[in-house]
Formats: C-alpha cells, sequence, structure tokens
C-alpha cells in the first residue's frame, strides 16, 4: 500500500509503489573523484551548532545536553562552528565574529576550555554523531598570534600595510571589505605548511572527524588537495567547503554547497520560479560534478538565517514545502540548529543571543524527513547517474520526482503554490496536494 501525505505535515513510509517507465539519466555528473568517502557518510543528515547561541550559557557543557534529543530527531554529523578565540582588535559588536581566529591551537573561553570540547566529542562519538569543526583557513583576527610570529605570511597592500580582507560576494558579484579579519598569502608554501599543521593538531588533540573550510573557494585547490592528502594519513576525514565548483571535489572535499538550489528554493517560495525552473537544474545544469560528489541542501545556515532571513521571511508558508525538497533531492539535507524550534528572528552575528528551545514545532517533521534518508539507499548522498528521474506532472506549480537505487525507489510531489494541485503520478491514482502540500511514496 502506498502511503501518501497532502497535509503538509509529517512524513510517513509505508508499502511499495508499482513501477512505471524510467526517463532518460540526467547530466548531472561529469569525472570521477578521487575522494573516498567514508562509509558513514553515504546516508547520513548534517547538523550546524552555534555554540554561542544555542543555550543561555553558550557553551560545550551546555549544548552537550542537547545531544540525546538531537541524535532522536535523525542527525549524524554535527558541523561546529569556529571555536577558536576571538580576536579583539577590530572587533565587531560585543563578541565579534566566530571567524576572526585570534589562535588556532587554543579554544574561545566563552565555551569552556580544551577538555571541554574534547568531552563534547567523545560524548557526541559514544551517541553516535560524527563531528567536523568549521574551519576559517583564508583569514585570521588583527591580533592573531601569527601576526606576531610570521607577519610575512599576510598579504599587504601597495605600501606594504596589512589592511581588512577585501572579499567578492559570489552572488552579487560586488566587492566588499571585511575589516575585522586579514588575509593570508597562500602564494607562499610555509603558509600553507603553517596551515596544515594548525589542523592536523584538531584531529589528534580533540579527535574530530573533519572540517567545514570557511569561504574555501578563495584558496589554490592545490592547497586543499594537498591538505586532504595529509589529514587522511591521520584519520580518514570528511570535509565540506564553503565554495560550489566541481574541482574542489575531485581530490580534497566530499561535499560542498548547493547555493543553486537554495536560491532557487527561494524564489520557487516567492513565486519567482516554478517546477520548470527546478527541473531545468537538473536538465540543463550550470556546473557537472564528479560521480559520487555529494552536495549539502540546506534551506538555512548562520549566514543565510543571519543576513538574509528567516525561513517564514525567505519561503513565508511554503518554508516546509522547500525542506521537503531540500531533503528528498541528490544530496544531503543541513538542518540549522533552531529550525526544528521554529526559529523566528535573525540571530545575532557580533552579541550574544538566543535560540528558544521552550517549544519544538518543527522537530517531529524533521525527525521524519531525516529518517527517509536512512531508510532509503535511493537518497544516498551521492550524485550518481540515474538516480535523479523527472516526471512530468503538466502543472508548472506541481514538481515531482523519482529517486531510484535498485529495487529502492522513492517519488515525491510537491505543490509549489498556496492553492491546492490535484496531480496523478504514473502508477498512482489522482490525489489534491492541499496548498505547499506534498506526497512521497516509498518502497521496494
Amino acid at each position: 500500500m502506498d502511503f501518501v501525505r497532502t497535509t503538509g505535515a509529517v512524513l510517513a513510509l509505508l508499502g511499495a509503489m508499482p513501477a512505471f517507465g524510467a526517463p532518460p539519466a540526467l547530466p548531472v555528473t561529469e569525472g570521477t573523484s578521487a575522494v573516498v568517502h567514508p562509509a558513514w557518510a553515504k546516508s547520513a543528515n548534517i547538523y550546524e551548532v552555534n555554540i554561542r547561541q544555542y543555550t543561555p550559557e553558550g557553551t560545550f557543557r551546555a549544548f552537550e545536553r542537547h545531544l540525546p534529543r538531537i541524535r532522536r530527531m535523525g542527525v549524524d554529523v554535527l558541523w561546529i562552528m569556529p571555536i577558536n578565540p576571538i580576536s579583539k582588535k577590530e572587533r565587531k559588536g560585543s563578541l565579534g565574529s566566530y571567524y576572526a581566529v585570534s589562535d588556532y591551537g587554543a579554544v574561545n573561553p566563552e565555551y569552556g576550555n580544551l577538555d571541554d570540547f574534547r568531552h563534547l566529542v567523545d560524548e557526541a562519538h559514544r551517541q553516535g554523531f560524527k563531528v567536523i569543526l568549521d574551519w576559517v583557513a583564508n583569514h585570521t583576527g588583527w591580533d592573531h598570534v601569527w601576526v606576531e610570529q610570521h607577519p610575512d605570511w599576510y598579504k599587504r597592500n601597495a605600501a606594504g600595510a596589512l589592511e581588512g580582507y577585501h572579499y567578492t560576494d559570489l552572488s552579487t558579484r560586488k566587492e566588499e571589505v571585511w575589516a575585522d579579519v586579514i588575509g593570508l598569502d597562500y602564494s607562499k608554501p610555509e603558509v600553507r605548511a603553517g596551515m596544515i599543521e594548525a589542523m592536523r593538531y584538531w584531529l589528534t588533540a580533540a579527535d574530530i572527524d573533519g572540517f567545514r573550510c570557511d569561504v574555501a573557494w578563495t584558496l589554490p585547490v592545490e592547497f586543499w588537495d594537498q591538505a586532504r592528502s595529509e589529514f587522511d594519513k591521520v584519520k580518514p576525514v570528511f570535509m565540506l567547503a564553503e565554495a560550489d565548483t566541481p574541482e574542489m571535489q575531485m581530490h580534497a572535499f566530499d561535499m560542498t554547497y548547493d547555493w543553486k538550489l537554495y536560491h532557487l528554493l527561494i524564489d520557487v517560495a516567492k513565486g519567482k520560479a516554478d517546477a520548470r525552473d527546478l527541473a531545468k537544474l537538473y536538465t540543463d545544469p550550470p556546473r557537472r560534478y564528479p560521480v559520487g560528489a555529494y552536495r549539502m541542501t540546506f534551506t538555512s545556515n548562520h549566514d543565510e538565517n543571519s543576513w538574509n532571513g528567516t525561513d517564514r521571511e525567505l519561503y513565508g508558508q511554503g518554508e516546509d514545502a522547500m525542506a521537503v525538497l531540500a531533503a528528498t533531492l541528490p544530496g544531503m539535507p543541513l538542518v540549522y540548529g533552531g529550525q526544528e524550534a521554529g526559529l523566528d528572528h535573525r540571530l545575532k552575528f557580533f552579541d550574544k543571543d538566543r535560540i528558544d528551545w521552550s517549544r519544538l514545532p518543527r522537530a517531529e517533521f524533521y525527525r521524519s524527513l531525516l529518517a527517509l534518508k536512512h531508510r532509503h539507499p535511493a537518497l544516498a548522498s551521492g550524485m550518481e547517474p540515474g538516480n535523479l528521474q523527472l516526471i512530468e506532472t503538466g502543472n508548472p506549480k506541481v514538481f515531482a520526482f523519482r529517486r531510484v537505487t535498485g529495487a529502492d525507489r522513492v517519488t515525491v510531489a510537491v505543490n509549489l503554490a498556496a492553492k491546492p494541485a490535484r496531480v496523478r503520478l504514473p502508477g498512482g491514482k489522482a490525489q489534491v496536494l492541499k496548498g505547499w502540500g506534498w506526497s512521497i511514496r516509498a518502497g521496494r
């Protein structure tokens, strides 16, 4: 029997779906990556942790109390935002940016100490999580210890002086200046060697399982290739790049950001795009990634929440429908800590703020979504030829597709508008999807 949920509420899975003709494979991959993914990553879900804002205390020990709840929700990987001390010179706000590091080898006392972090990692491992640490390799704060120890490791202006890091926004292509940080000069081999050593320290000192690498696209791919090779000599690692270029995934990174899907989901929710645009993302992809490459799919993260808006601001009444797409289209779905609590405000970035955990209105929704990944090989993280098959519904406001691996299949249809939509999928009966509703049929 099929189970169809059209209310936009909790998902469930029962029974099997009749087979129907397979559409042609979509051109989503090109080449083969040399990256060997950890076996656990294939069916994993990822969760971003903002230690500062997660609890009133804003500490490792306080966050640790949430681990059982997060694990029950179906999370496998904890991405922990930077834990290093924050520079005081040119600091923004009262506490500064997590990404203006003053010492790569130390822990921000705001969160606790090294033993506290080790305890968190050990406890997370005991409960079945993997832990990746957010790492800022592109730039440091103005009073990082390297400024005194290695002043020649930094970029200089024409006058030979340090200056705020100049940055080109990937979305707007506008050049900005991050005044609270200064850029490292990766044309120098000693900088590359120093950074690799700094990162390798945390693999042994705290037994983390890998890194999320901030603005990874700004650094030479050759550096990341070298770094991954060195880290794998210590232990198998998982590497997430804040980037979306395919070459990053040939030798260095397991996963990159699916920014194209993220921005398209916002446009869909605002009525600026529809099922035809979603289909084109896969039939005529702007970039083709290596076979097996992982993309991180998401509707929010720390940057999007703080700078661009809450889920309700970005997606309106379609927030859950867009989350369904992010969780079932190819990739590894991310939940930003607080989404399950219905995070309804933009968390402050440079000052203390906190998430209200008194209610968890979306926790069951996310638990059901994340369970899909665990139960169905068809929803594996990698981009494999033939795994994604689009279904024509005849309605640009309904997007439907099937994910297939062997005998396992998951078929999804999502109403992209507030008005109810009637749809009939191959092998199934006609059904009405409520406004922003969806159906998921899964089974062998």
